[in-house]
């Protein structure tokens, strides 16, 4: 919980100061009864009633105050709310290193299939845009609302020779600025917010370096989070020769922290549909805070109600 103005709090010093007192006179009382009356005889003289009954009228009147305090103050809670606008580029790997089959029915099969199901499930509101990258990066589908054309995009996915990490990232900057340009603001005069969803499972070979990329991401304020995509043991057979392609995840969670993003890891199809629903929760949703002020009052009016009505029903008077 968050406090729009916490100074407000300091109204809560009269309330223990209340408190202290009303402890304080409880034992004075009882040590007055003791010291003028005989055990025996207060016994037969106050009446026969819980002690603890006349307790509660008190303490609920000390919440009742304490509550006034804590909505003076202005409670604010945090809640998730669906975002509106954004924009998404779904960058791929398509290097020879996806045909490994320690995914079933291949890595890049399996990318294509999870990554389909991520851009139907976004927000309609959404631009979502594809880029893939093997030896150099290509735009499968620019930025747009369009999800279909995007969900078509991934089918154009074909594999190539090389690793182009870098040269992913940037080429999304790109887009995501170029579309920028054109719609630059939300309804509520706001900059879109964007992020790039990057699936790899292998090492930055060709191109511009992870670093040159994180920092360009860093400049455009843009989130980059990575999928480390297969497992230790992957390998591919080339000219005849088994070739063993390890996920480099170190690199890519690098890339993920220097960036503001989230790095995940993925051995197969279950952990990375899970995965892309992770992002799907983090990016179609934004936490804001939200007034409790209302629902905090009402709930200190019930406090009040109820010790007022208990103190009627039990002592016949009001606290």
């Amino acid at each position: 919980m968050s406090l729009a103005s916490p100074g407000w709090l300091w109204l809560l010093v009269p309330v223990l100061g209340l408190a202290a007192a009303y402890l304080w006179q409880q034992r004075t009382r009882t040590t007055y009864a003791v010291r003028f009356a005989a055990l025996p005889m207060l016994e037969s003289v106050l009446p026969k009633r819980p002690a603890w009954r006349r307790h509660v009228p008190a303490v609920l009147l000390l919440l009742t105050f304490a509550g006034l305090a804590l909505g003076a103050a202005g409670p604010a809670v945090d809640e998730q709310v669906p975002r509106e606008r954004a924009t998404v580029m779904v960058v791929v790997d398509v290097s020879l290193s996806m045909q490994a089959t320690d995914v079933a029915p291949d890595r890049l099969t399996a990318a294509r299939e999870a990554a389909k199901q991520f851009v139907d499930g976004l927000p309609d509101g959404f631009n979502v845009g594809i880029v893939a990258f093997a030896g150099q990066a290509s735009v499968l589908a620019a930025p747009t609302r369009d999800h279909q054309a995007a969900i078509e995009a991934l089918d154009r996915l074909q594999l190539d020779e090389g690793t182009a990490i870098g040269d992913g990232v940037l080429t999304s900057i790109a887009q995501i600025q170029a579309t920028a340009a054109t719609d630059r603001t939300d309804e509520q005069g706001e900059p879109v917010p964007a992020q790039i969803v990057l699936l790899s499972d292998g090492t930055n070979t060709v191109g511009s370096s992870i670093e040159q990329a994180a920092s360009a991401a860093q400049e455009a304020g843009v989130p980059v989070s990575t999928i480390a995509y297969g497992t230790p043991t992957g390998t591919v057979v080339v000219q005849g020769e088994i070739v063993p392609v390890p996920v480099d995840q170190p690199s890519l969670d690098a890339l993920a922290a220097a960036t503001g993003g989230t790095g995940y890891a993925a051995e197969t199809a279950d952990q990375l549909d899970q995965v892309y629903e992770d992002i799907q929760s983090d990016i179609g949703f934004e936490t804001v805070p939200k007034d409790v002020t209302p629902q905090v009052l009402a709930a200190t009016l019930l406090l009040g109600l109820l010790g007022a009505g208990l103190s009627l029903r039990w002592f016949s008077r009001l606290p």
